[in-house]
């Protein structure tokens, strides 16, 4: 009885380690700093630019209508859709700079900043960290904190947990 509760805390204990271990590496979102895929300025206009990362992970910004969201390609090329936009309905912003946690040098999740316009007043915005599980084979939101004191160790938190959660289901 007693071996099996230590082995339960060594269990415990190491994989918490292995969480702590994840690191931050952050890229700009910014437009000087992602090449220009496509871009109009007619009616409100649309955007898609693709954004260094890490890992051999880029992110690519996209706007449209005013909103915004991010797509996560893996270094195979292949494109996963975050669809932030698909969450909030407002006009919308990403954070001019991203969160990527990686685990050595592989990313195992997202944090962006989300910026959501007030339907009423669309100079007050919310200010919402997204995190996103990432992997080359799928990337999805699986959670959305909202503001508030500890926002980014919240956010942390979760990235941390979030491979082995599910995707969040739009509202």
């Amino acid at each position: 009885m007693k071996f099996t509760i230590f082995v339960a805390i060594c269990v415990f204990a190491l994989s918490g380690m292995a969480v702590a271990q994840n690191k931050s590496v952050y890229t700009s979102t910014k437009t000087s700093a992602c090449r220009t895929i496509k871009q109009s300025s007619e009616g409100a206009g649309y955007y898609v630019g693709e954004c260094p990362g890490t890992g051999g992970f880029k992110a690519q910004v996209l706007e449209d209508d005013i909103r915004q969201s991010i797509n996560i390609i893996t270094p195979a090329k292949k494109k996963f859709e975050l669809d932030f936009w698909g969450f909030y309905s407002g006009f919308s912003s990403v954070g001019e700079k991203i969160e990527w946690r990686v685990k050595g040098t592989v990313p195992v999740a997202l944090i962006s900043r989300f910026n959501v316009a007030d339907a009423e007043d669309s100079t007050k915005n919310t200010s919402y960290l997204i995190v996103s599980k990432i992997s080359k084979t799928m990337s999805c939101v699986t959670d959305i904190v909202e503001p508030g004191a500890g926002q980014n160790d919240t956010a942390r938190r979760l990235a941390d947990a979030a491979s082995g959660k599910p995707c969040k289901s739009k509202e």
